[in-house]
């Protein structure tokens, strides 16, 4: 995911903008248009402060999907992979489970 792209990315939940983002892993990719660096989130977090949902990104593909649809032990095991670099809140509290 394209860092930039956080300015329009809004709780699928809620609608809350804007979300939080925690960088997990990164990398940075030259954009010869713009002459300038862009940062590309290849694994993180999107949180909604308003109903405490997270969201993974993973292989740069930001997983915004509604409650229902998610997979429950995908996204443990994405937490307990990066538990170390994850707050603690969404960690104790990982919504919506």
């Amino acid at each position: 995911m394209r860092k930039r792209l956080l300015d329009i990315l809004a709780c699928p939940i809620d609608k809350f903008y804007p979300l939080e983002l925690y960088e997990i892993n990164t990398r940075k990719e030259s954009d010869i248009s713009q002459e300038k660096e862009e940062v590309i989130i290849e694994e993180g977090i999107l949180y909604c402060i308003k109903c405490k949902r997270f969201f993974p990104i993973t292989d740069e593909i930001p997983i915004m999907l509604p409650d229902e649809l998610r997979e429950r032990d995908k996204d443990l095991k994405f937490l307990q992979k990066w538990q170390d670099r994850i707050p603690d809140s969404i960690i104790n509290d990982p919504r919506p489970y």
